[in-house]
């Protein structure tokens, strides 16, 4: 009776052992996820972006407030906002294996090369936990082969500034829809009294190039000269129909400033339009900023802003070229996470913090996207010389088409589409020709790369 008593016994203190073992293992793993919860990060971001341009005093506590676990280290690359300048110190720093955990590409080339160069990391899995579609959430496709390795900042659409007294002048109304032929259309009626309809500022030494595909970049997609899958797109219709508009609207319409003009008297959009010399130009949103005019550009007419012009009445629209920000999480950081959290909420609720750009979230509302209109207009010497309806209702309806990875010999294809339309230009061959010389030319550039 006595050894089961003391059987019984010992039995009760190995299982009260066991016990605390197991709470006091609870409690550390408890302690020890409540540490991790609480722990505190610092991500290193990397952008070209000033504070002049980019109001980082303001936007990094704004994160930091909302997420307080989350500390910001911001390194401008650039205290001028040179994107050349940056794109070098970031590489520079890549390949020093320096801590990188927030990157900010500033064009499309550039953020698709450093997706080939394994800088950026994916973020599907990210986009998929928290539920949206990129697509439906944002105005800008960031896709490249199939997987997002960014998330858009700011929106700068390409759009048609107007020159508001020549289009009432001319008996016509601001656009808030309209197609490249009724375009071609507005600039012959508006080129009178000394000045000419339009102003095409490229193409310009294999530069400027958006001017050689006005039609391409009305679509959706397969907008650029070269394909997503690596092939020539100069038989591409629309390439077709862009030559014919430019030659039409220079030399039987007259309503375009000569391409010579453009060369030898080293013409700019700015001057062009600001100067009344011309009552319309295509450009981009870049030049919100300008609208109500400057001290060195002065505003002495009234200013409309009217859509890319689409191909045809029926097409869907809204789609032109965009610039903007992509904010990508650096492949080699530890905080993928983190830094996801922050680029996340900087393209969203962010950008009205920041309060210096258009952005590219979707849900912004028309409240706030007024708000920030006005912002930006009052920074300029006559707001009100802007008719700011026409720009909202521009702003809300741009969109960008899919993102085509530029390949390495991109600026091979620019000279040769850029030589050739001056043979065109200059009368010395015919659209037909010039395509067929364009294309068997960026043909071997192809063969010789491949």
């Amino acid at each position: 009776m006595r050894n089961k008593l003391w059987t019984l016994l010992l039995f009760t203190i190995i299982l009260t052992v066991i016990m605390a073992g197991c709470s006091e293992k609870s409690n550390n793993e408890k302690a020890s996820s409540n540490e991790k919860k609480d722990e505190k990060v610092t991500l290193k971001f990397l952008t070209h972006g000033n504070e002049t341009s980019y109001n980082w005093t303001n936007t990094i506590p704004a994160f930091e407030e909302k997420y307080p676990n989350i500390k910001i280290d911001v390194v401008v690359l650039s205290e001028k906002g040179d994107t050349q300048e940056a794109i070098q110190k970031l590489d520079l720093a890549a390949a020093s294996g320096e801590q990188m955990d927030i990157l900010m590409f500033s064009d499309p080339a550039m953020y698709a090369q450093r997706v080939g160069m394994g800088m950026a990391a994916p973020i599907d899995e990210f986009i998929k936990k928290d539920g949206y579609k990129v697509t439906e959430e944002y105005k800008v496709d960031t896709q490249i082969d199939g997987k997002y390795y960014a998330l858009p900042g700011k929106f700068n659409p390409w759009y048609v500034l107007l020159n508001k007294d020549h289009i009432q002048a001319a008996g016509l109304e601001v656009p808030k829809d309209w197609t490249w032929d009724e375009f071609m259309e507005y600039a012959k009626k508006m080129t009178k009294d000394g000045h000419y309809g339009t102003y095409f500022h490229g193409p310009q030494n294999g530069g400027w190039m958006e001017f050689m595909k006005l039609a391409l970049a009305s679509e959706p997609d397969n907008t650029e000269f070269i394909k997503a899958d690596g092939k020539s797109n100069l038989d591409n219709p629309l390439f077709k129909k862009t030559l014919e508009m430019r030659l039409k609207m220079e030399k039987d319409d007259k309503s375009a400033v000569p391409y010579t003009d453009i060369l030898s008297q080293k013409l700019h959009y700015r001057n062009q339009f600001f100067n009344q010399d011309s009552s319309s130009i295509l450009i981009g949103s870049w030049m919100n900023t300008e609208l109500g005019g400057t001290d060195q550009f002065p505003l002495n007419f009234n200013v409309a802003v009217a859509p890319y012009p689409k191909n045809e009445k029926s097409d869907k629209g809204g789609y032109t070229p965009v610039t903007t920000d992509y904010m990508s999480v650096a492949a080699n950081s530890k905080y993928k996470k983190e830094a996801y959290t922050f680029i996340r909420w900087y393209t969203t609720e962010g950008q009205i913090v920041q309060g210096k750009s258009i952005p590219s979230w979707s849900k912004v509302s028309e409240n706030d996207l007024s708000g920030i209109v006005d912002k930006i207009l009052s920074g300029t010497n006559n707001p009100e010389k802007v008719d700011k309806e026409s720009l909202l209702n521009v702003l809300k309806n741009a969109k960008s088409s899919k993102i085509i990875s530029p390949v390495s010999y991109q600026s091979e294809i620019y000279k040769v589409i850029n030589e050739e339309y001056e043979k065109l230009i200059f009368g010395k061959q015919d659209v037909d020709k010039t395509i067929k010389v364009s294309q068997e030319r960026v043909q071997e550039i192809i063969d010789n790369n491949k």
